[in-house]
């Protein structure tokens, strides 16, 4: 057994914990789809892709700040997100799971194509929002504040986004939708609306993990050091 001092330990363990809270709201969008629609949704990474886009582009085209963003890309995104189900997945319904997985493997592609031919493959600066900047010192370690601030997003996200699907009454329309689409369209609710929510919803997880991402996997500032 290797002699691990106490103070790595405790070090490495908060740092997954900061790293696995921030992956959680991102795959909480990928397993929202495949677990209600069934659907493989290879395009994930690119609407996440997008939201850190929609930021930086937010900030820097709009003057939108940061706090505004976290608001506005999702649901931008999301939107976007909902017209790819009713205009392009929804035509695979029925189909082989294949063309599914097909078909947003190569969304991926495009959009990640378009985004790299217009800004490279280099990071591109997002500056850490002023009041969440500086540390904080556990003793055993100095955490930045921003991935504190991560972490208390994505206990709060994951616990909303089970309250929906599991205590509310549109979640358990979700569910019964995915176990029996027709018998619950012939009781006169909106099944292929909820399916678009639903991936509309994944979409703006998926976005919104890229906004908090964006000050932190980031390209270098002029100077060469890092900006956040």
């Amino acid at each position: 057994m290797f002699d691990i001092p106490l103070q790595v330990l405790l070090g490495q363990v908060t740092i997954g914990l900061v790293n696995g809270s921030f992956y959680a709201i991102l795959s909480l969008g990928l397993a929202l789809i495949f677990g209600l629609l069934n659907v493989i949704n290879f395009a994930h990474g690119a609407l996440y892709m997008l939201g850190a886009f929609g930021v930086y582009l937010a900030m820097h085209k709009l003057g939108v700040n940061y706090w505004w963003s976290l608001i506005l890309v999702p649901i931008v995104v999301g939107a976007f997100g909902a017209l790819i189900e009713r205009f392009l997945l929804r035509r695979l319904s029925g189909l082989d799971h294949l063309y599914g997985l097909l078909f947003t493997f190569g969304l991926a592609l495009v959009l990640e194509g378009i985004f790299r031919d217009i800004y490279g493959s280099a990071g591109l600066s997002y500056p850490t929002p002023p009041m969440l900047r500086g540390l904080i010192d556990l003793g055993f370690m100095r955490l930045p504040i921003y991935r504190v601030w991560i972490v208390g997003m994505s206990l709060l996200v994951c616990i909303a986004t089970w309250f929906l699907i599991e205590r509310t009454r549109l979640g358990s329309y979700l569910r019964a939708g995915t176990e029996n689409a027709r018998i619950v369209q012939a009781l006169g609710i909106n099944v292929p609306l909820m399916v678009t929510l639903v991936y509309a919803l994944g979409a703006a997880l998926a976005a919104f993990a890229g906004v908090l991402a964006a000050p932190i996997y980031q390209g270098r500032s002029r100077q060469g050091s890092p900006s956040a």
